[in-house]
């Protein structure tokens, strides 16, 4: 079986995409498929490889392909996979006929920015553009890309969820946007992950001793940041004890900084900038408590499930995927509450016992549903299905 995966995205860049698919591609390789036959996975992406190196991977990396080249590996593949409905690659595919799965991490079938978040009032959007309120999306995404840019926007989202209707399947990765895409031929896929042995899941303690509450991710307007500083500020007043380890990086981080300081909590807050391999993991190891404070409608929330996968306490937002990740193994609270998350935090760190119960918990329902080889044995099982019922419908 070959196999191209398409991603806008890819290493060296981090992120949850990359992350999906450099985990799938290694699995799909390293896994035989249930008739014993190698399955040949080719990822192709504009992103530049920069200073990583392509040859150390179990698959083949084809970067900044032109179109020819494109048409070329999508022509000498059985199933040919988008990480998101990527325009030209998706109307190829479908052009030369291929078994096309569409796996959707984001809202870019039914949302011009992808995100369902109005930015003009930095709230969830209701629907605009399935509504019809096209001036509404133009005026979305105006500040941010332009006028010109914004109407480039909203005039692709048309044909992309046209052609997305008409892939062989859509994989959204979390009931939530199964509902929210409404597409034909929908089966969902959650993420899955390594993971780590218990021994890796130790605590590191801070060198003070206080509890670490911590936010992995993004420092972007739609993560709902300040909602956790405005917690911990509250926190601070009611004579908790503990730091604040904001790990990322992101546009927002200047105002944050000076939010910050503004709740007089500079002295027990830690910015770490944007860290990857040992460094990240050395900084996750000590915190206790991860929050994940998104106000927008998460598809998934992979550093939530990151976070449980390690035994951590995680606080949710209960909004999107976030909250279908968060259940049964988080503690979910309104989105955009302060006072909730404040409540919710105190609890957590005057009853550390609670913690570690929780904790062990969140590690259980991760191994449960999150399993990298569960993922991977799932798309597997999907290829067969989607390559059998081609060769019927050839018939």
């Amino acid at each position: 079986m070959k196999v191209l995966i398409y991603t806008h995205a890819f290493a060296p860049r981090v992120g949850g995409v990359e992350t999906f698919v450099m985990l799938l591609a290694q699995g799909l390789s390293e896994t035989p498929a249930p008739s014993g036959e190698k399955i040949r996975v080719t990822v192709a992406t504009p992103t530049p490889a920069g200073e990583f190196d392509d040859s150390q991977l179990p698959f083949t990396v084809v970067r900044q392909p032109r179109i020819a080249e494109l048409w070329r590996l999508i022509g000498a593949a059985d199933i040919v996979q988008l990480a998101g409905p990527a325009f030209l690659p998706l109307a190829l595919a479908l052009l030369r006929g291929k078994v096309t799965v569409v796996e959707h991490h984001g809202y870019q079938a039914r949302c011009p920015n992808g995100l369902l978040f109005y930015e003009p009032t930095k709230t969830c959007c209701p629907g605009h553009f399935q509504a019809r309120r096209y001036d509404l999306c133009l005026r979305c995404n105006a500040a941010s890309v332009g006028w010109l840019g914004s109407a480039r926007l909203l005039l692709l989202t048309f044909p992309r969820r046209w052609l997305c209707k008409r892939a062989t399947c859509n994989v959204p990765i979390s009931h939530h946007v199964q509902t929210r895409l409404a597409l034909p031929r929908s089966r969902v896929i959650h993420y899955g992950i390594p993971a780590p042995a218990e021994s890796e899941c130790a605590d590191t303690s801070p060198m003070n001793g206080w509890p670490v509450i911590g936010y992995v991710g993004r420092l972007v307007s739609e993560k709902g940041i300040p909602v956790l500083v405005e917690a911990a500020r509250r926190l601070a007043a009611r004579g908790c004890t503990f730091q604040l380890c904001l790990v990322g990086d992101g546009p927002e981080r200047a105002s944050l900084e000076a939010a910050i300081a503004q709740a007089g909590l500079s002295n027990r807050t830690q910015i770490t900038g944007f860290l990857r391999d040992h460094e990240l993991q050395n900084v996750v190891r000590a915190i206790d408590i991860v929050v994940m404070p998104s106000v927008c409608e998460e598809t998934a929330g992979l550093a939530a499930i990151e976070q449980m996968m390690r035994g951590r306490v995680v606080v949710a937002s209960a909004i999107g995927g976030l909250g279908e990740v968060a259940e049964g193994g988080g503690i979910k609270f309104p989105p955009g509450d302060a006072s909730a998350l404040a409540d919710c935090l105190e609890q957590l760190l005057k009853d550390p016992s609670r913690r570690t119960e929780i904790g062990r918990r969140a590690r259980a329902v991760a191994l449960e549903r999150y399993r990298q080889e569960r993922m991977v044995a799932d798309y597997i099982k999907l290829y067969r299905n989607c390559l059998a019922e081609s060769s019927r419908s050839a018939w």
